[in-house]
């Protein structure tokens, strides 16, 4: 009997404690996505194409900047670290592709809305992060203290 109860207990916990690593997961993304909705609507609200390439540039070094410094933490497992390099080699390619670096061709002054907007489907998307919650949200609170 107490080992029963014990079992309905420990499996209580599991359960209680999945439910709030997924919340915690949740709002991680949508503070992430937030933060990448913003640089959007900047981009869209900018006058010129050089304050679009800027913003979307600055939006590129504070991201790479925000990865740089979780990476340097001593707690940052290496399976966490492997994602952070893969996320930010994407970021870079995205701020190349912008500027026209590293074989790509440079997007377009009449384009740079549409690039904005392709970037953030390309960063919300679910698949796309192989980083864990905990690492995520390392970097958005980085990101709002740049």
């Amino acid at each position: 009997m107490k080992k029963t109860v014990l079992s309905l207990f420990t499996l209580m916990l599991l359960m209680l404690s999945g439910s709030a690593y997924a919340q915690k997961a949740s709002e991680a993304e949508t503070m992430f996505k937030k933060h990448i909705n913003k640089m959007v609507e900047n981009v869209e609200k900018a006058e010129s194409e050089d304050q679009k390439r800027e913003i979307l540039n600055n939006s590129f070094d504070d991201l790479i900047g925000a990865i740089e410094k979780v990476e340097s933490m001593n707690r940052i497992s290496d399976s966490e670290k492997e994602g952070l390099v893969v996320f930010k080699e994407d970021i870079q390619a995205k701020k190349n592709e912008l500027n026209g670096l590293n074989g790509f061709s440079k997007v377009p002054a009449d384009k740079l809305n549409k690039y904005a907007n392709f970037v953030q489907q390309d960063l919300e998307q679910a698949d796309q992060i192989t980083i864990g919650v905990t690492t995520l949200l390392l970097i958005i609170i980085i990101l709002l203290l740049l």
